[in-house]
């Protein structure tokens, strides 16, 4: 299903690595990398800051997602478990090609649009 959403955003030959973790861990990398407390529910580690050198190498990064927070939300979301995994997926991989929703509200807008329509993509498919 996620094959789906790369070829969709023009990345089928491209490739990223997938860890999924528990919070623990997930505040550890979320300190050492971003110089933040506590767990998170996705990080992204872009393999480069240039998009165009994520292109030519073909690794997009790496996407890690903690599943004891997605556990978390998708009990308060009230949805799967599967479709938070999904969009939580969906987020990371966004961050890798360098859509950012810190930026300003409008970037946060057109991402979380961008997620939305992709998560149709592997709602339809499933």
């Amino acid at each position: 299903m996620i094959e789906k959403v790369l070829k969709d955003l023009a990345c089928k030959s491209n490739e990223l690595s997938i860890l999924f973790t528990d919070d623990f861990h997930m505040e550890d990398l979320n300190r050492r990398y971003l110089s933040r407390e506590g767990p998170t529910n996705v990080l992204a580690f872009p393999m480069s800051g240039d998009p165009a050198v994520n292109s030519i190498s073909g690794m997009l990064g790496d996407v890690v997602i903690s599943v004891d927070t997605a556990i978390r939300e998708a009990e308060g979301n009230k949805e799967p478990l599967d479709t938070t995994i999904y969009r939580l997926l969906i987020h990371g991989i966004l961050h890798l090609m360098h859509y950012d929703h810190e930026r300003s509200q409008e970037q946060a807008r057109i991402m979380a649009e961008e997620e939305k329509r992709l998560l149709v993509l592997i709602e339809e498919e499933k």
